[in-house]
Parts: C-alpha cells; sequence; structure tokens
C-alpha cells in the first residue's frame, strides 16, 4: 500500500511545500519528475542492482532468541546496521543519487546528524563520481567524530553548523541556504522523511525496501508475511518510514515508534515532537515541531545526535493522527540499557538511535508468543565514546 498523498504533496494536512522563492525551480523539478524517474524500469534496474551488489540487501532477519525468551515474543531484528556504511541511509542515498545524476546535477549537499546520512552521501558520491558537501553541527561533529573522518576520507567536505544548538537542526538550516545559492548543478538529498514535497514521500518510498524484505522474510520464517507489531526510532522518520510503509494498511499490524525522551518530557530537555509538540512548519513542511507559544522553534535534546530534532515526517505525523502509529517517549537512561541488554545478550552493538527502538519491549502489552520486529537501523561503532563514558571506561589515548 502506498500511503495516501495527494498531488500538493500532504498527507492530510501535513506535509506540503513551504519554501523560499530562489528553491521554487529546483523543487518544481523534483514535484515534476521524481516518479517517472523512480518508477520507470531503467532507475529500477540499477538501483535494485545497487542495492544488492553494493549496499548489501536483502538484510537478515534476525531470530533474537535471548531477546524472545526473555519478553515472551517472538522477536526479530531487522539488521539494517549490516548495510554498507553502517545503516538504513544508504537506501535512500542510492535511490537519491541516480536521481539527481538523471537530472544532471553535479554536486551533492546533504545535512547530518549522528553522520551515518552523511557518511552514507559522501560514498556514494565517491561511487558516483559526484562532489559532495555535507553539513553538521559542530557539537555532532565532536561526539561522532568517528564518522567526519570517514566522510574526510571519501572526499566529501564537511562544512560545520555554528549556529543555534549545532546540531542537526542548525545543518539543516545551513544546508538549505546553501542550495539557494547553488540552485543550477546542485542537488539536496535530504536524508529523512522531512522537507518539502516531494522529499518526505520519496525518502519513504525508497526506504519501503525495508518492509517489503520483512514480509518476504516473515513468509519464510513463519509462514506468514505480517508481524504483530513492527517496532523503529523516530528522529525525523526515515528508517521507520520504511519499516511501516507496506504494514500502513493493515490494521492487524501494531506501528509503534520509539521518540528520543531525552531528560524526560517535562524537563525541556527533549526530543519527544509527537509527545508534546504542535502544529506549525519546520523546513519546508507542515508537521508536528517542538515551539513555543509564538511559533519559535525550541532546542531539542536527545544522547542520540540522530534523533536530536525538534521536528518530525509528516507521515508520522499523519500517522499519529489517525491512531494508526503509535508513537512513545524513550528517555537517555532506558536507550542506554536497551543498548547493553542487546549487547550483552545477543553480541549486537547498536546505534544509540537504535536502542530507543529496542527499549519499547519493555513498554509493550502484547499476547504471549507475538511476532515482533525492530528496525536496527544502524551500528553502534559511533556511538562508542558515549558507551564507554557510560560504563565509566577511560579511553586510554
Amino acid at each position: 500500500m502506498i500511503p495516501v498523498i495527494d498531488k500538493n504533496g500532504y498527507y492530510g494536512r501535513f506535509g506540503g511545500s513551504f519554501v523560499p522563492e530562489m528553491m521554487y525551480k529546483n523543487i518544481n523539478e523534483l514535484q515534476e519528475r521524481y516518479l517517472e524517474i523512480i518508477e520507470s524500469d531503467e532507475f529500477r534496474k540499477e538501483y535494485e542492482q545497487l542495492l544488492h551488489d553494493y549496499v548489501g540487501r536483502p538484510t537478515p532477519l534476525y531470530p533474537a532468541k535471548k531477546l524472545s525468551v526473555k519478553y515472551g515474543y517472538r522477536i526479530y531484528v531487522k539488521r539494517e546496521d549490516l548495510c554498507h556504511t553502517g545503516s538504513h541511509k544508504l537506501n535512500n542515498v542510492v535511490g537519491q543519487a541516480l536521481l539527481a545524476k538523471k537530472l544532471g546535477k553535479k554536486s551533492i549537499i546533504a545535512e547530518t546528524g549522528a553522520g551515518q546520512h552523511g557518511v552514507a552521501t559522501a560514498t556514494i558520491c565517491a561511487l558516483m563520481d559526484l562532489k559532495c558537501t555535507v553539513f553538521m553541527g559542530e557539537k555532532d561533529m565532536q561526539r561522532q567524530y568517528p564518522n567526519v573522518m570517514r566522510m574526510k576520507m571519501l572526499g566529501a567536505e564537511v562544512i560545520p553548523a555554528l549556529s543555534g544548538s549545532k546540531t542537526l537542526k542548525d545543518a539543516t538550516n545551513e544546508a538549505i541556504r546553501y542550495w539557494i545559492n547553488h540552485p543550477d548543478d546542485t542537488h539536496y538529498l535530504i536524508g529523512s522523511a522531512i522537507g518539502p514535497h516531494p522529499y518526505p514521500d520519496m525518502v519513504a518510498r525508497l526506504q519501503s525496501v525495508i518492509s517489503y524484505e520483512i514480509k518476504q522474510q516473515l513468509l519464510e520464517k513463519e509462514g506468514k508475511e505480517n508481524p504483530d507489531a513492527v517496532i523503529a526510532c523516530i528522529g525525523g522518520g526515515s528508517n521507520a518510514a520504511g519499516a511501516f510503509f507496506n504494514f500502513i494498511d493493515d490494521p492487524s499490524v501494531r506501528l509503534l515508534g520509539a521518540e528520543a525522551g531525552g531528560c524526560g518530557i517535562n524537563t525541556g530537555f527533549t526530543a519527544a515532537t509527537l509527545t508534546i509538540g504542535t502544529e506549525g512548519i519546520i523546513h519546508g513542511c507542515r508537521t508536528k515541531l517542538l515551539q513555543t507559544a509564538d511559533g519559535q522553534v525550541c532546542e531539542a535534546h536527545s544522547i542520540s545526535a540522530g534523533l536530536d530534532y525538534p521536528g518530525v515526517g509528516p507521515i508520522h505525523a499523519w500517522l499519529n493522527e489517525l491512531k494508526r502509529g503509535e508513537y512513545i517517549a524513550v528517555n537517555d537512561t532506558e536507550a542506554l540499557n536497551a543498548a547493553f541488554e542487546l549487547t550483552r545478550l545477543e553480541g549486537i552493538i547498536p546505534a544509540l538511535e537504535s536502542s530507543h527502538a529496542l527499549a519499547l519491549l519493555s513498554k509493550l502489552t502484547l499476547p504471549p508468543d507475538s511476532i515482533v520486529v525492530i528496525c536496527l537501523s544502524g551500528r553502534g561503532d559511533k556511538d562508542m565514546e558515549t558507551y564507554m563514558d557510560k560504563m565509566n571506561i577511560t579511553d586510554s589515548r
């Protein structure tokens, strides 16, 4: 099922395109051509071959036996952490880079928080001989330093965002400013299901390979395509959009999104947009966001750089309003505990983003032996400094 989006890019009343006049040309070009290109036989052949040969798809659907025993469910982990570059991000990046080439673009810009989207973008630009510029908050560059080095090794220019909270929101602002000033030969490769139409729809479609594979793999393992519940973390929401996409039309499948509760939803240090946010416009679309009574965007907080964002993709605002999706805040401590639990029980070190999804296991109420699929959006290499700090292990460098 393809989520209902109208010709102006709205899921219900969420979405749309709210951009400066200088961006009209690029946005209109994308709106007019993205479906024609990504649904063409030529594009699908190239895209699917790269997903298989380069990204490493299909990713495994791993039966987490020890977690299953602990929680009483049949728990499967969708191993997006095993994609090339270490996260689900490359699914979208490969598709958008192919699209950009077919539009005649020579240069790619991107924003990144945890660095995984930046690494994926730098990787595909190296492969496809495209100039790559990545904007990243100065704070995120410090806490995700290994990914900064990976981007630079791949040939990308990494530009720090020095304004505001110096995190993902500010990196996005800088990328938009750059695109306004370089409209002709540059494609802005947005990493999440956020932004002006057609980005939310385009990213969701490109990430839908996750739920497509889940259905095929469950049929083989369980004799049925649909689980009882799918769980994914939510920042902007691209991995969740992909994990939910092919189940949206079946209300028997619970769709659960784990928001970054930060220090707690009532502390002022949180990124739980759908829990406490209000309707407004951020980065080119109407959605839910953290804002003051007079419409000023609030600073978000999460221990996870990839979830440290004050908005959410309009597809999730729509699913939340319809009560088709359930969005639950997970605080920093709960996410950390879930990360160590998966590591010790299953020998898999998750990204801090994915740890928020894992933490929902302790909050679920499902019949015993229910089938639960968790989207493990990325691996934890980039978060080792945070993990080690919490374990009180001193880096000997």
